[in-house]
């Protein structure tokens, strides 16, 4: 199962409007359960930069079925997976990212939002995810 088209523009959606409500100009991408680009939206006035970011949150939260954040508390130098972001074409190990799980506990893809602080940027993609699922897999979900 994938992330549906209009399920992904329902998503991203509901953050461009959260991300309005906190005035941070941002990106939004949502990738399907391969970490392939499904939908992407860019604010006005969002960095150039976090085109990129925002989308390589989303295909981390994918590739590792957890958020781009907890990956990155794993990386850090001395950990064990320090320097896992130059793996799959480059990832990002900071929050933003957050996988997507339907009802079923599959996983169907990822949102990554970029733009503001990494906090924000969290709370922005909390609110696209909330539209069709939730972030947390089971304890052995199940792998594109």
């Amino acid at each position: 199962m994938h992330v549906t088209y209009q399920q992904a523009e329902q998503i991203i959606d509901a953050a461009i409007n959260k991300a309005r409500e906190t005035g941070v100009p941002s990106c939004v991408a949502v990738v399907d359960s391969g970490a392939n680009l499904k939908a992407f939206r860019r604010m006005d006035d969002a960095w150039v930069g976090s085109i990129d970011v925002a989308i390589k949150k989303a295909k981390t939260a994918c590739l590792f079925g957890m958020p781009s954040g907890d990956l990155g508390k794993l990386s850090q130098p001395g950990g064990q997976l320090y320097s896992i972001e130059h793996s799959n074409e480059g990832l990002i190990t900071f929050p933003g990212g957050l996988p997507i799980v339907d009802k079923q506990g599959v996983l169907i893809g990822a949102i990554g939002v970029s733009g503001g602080t990494v906090d924000n940027d969290y709370k922005v993609a909390q609110v696209g995810v909330k539209v069709v699922g939730v972030t947390d897999l089971p304890e052995h979900p199940w792998r594109t």
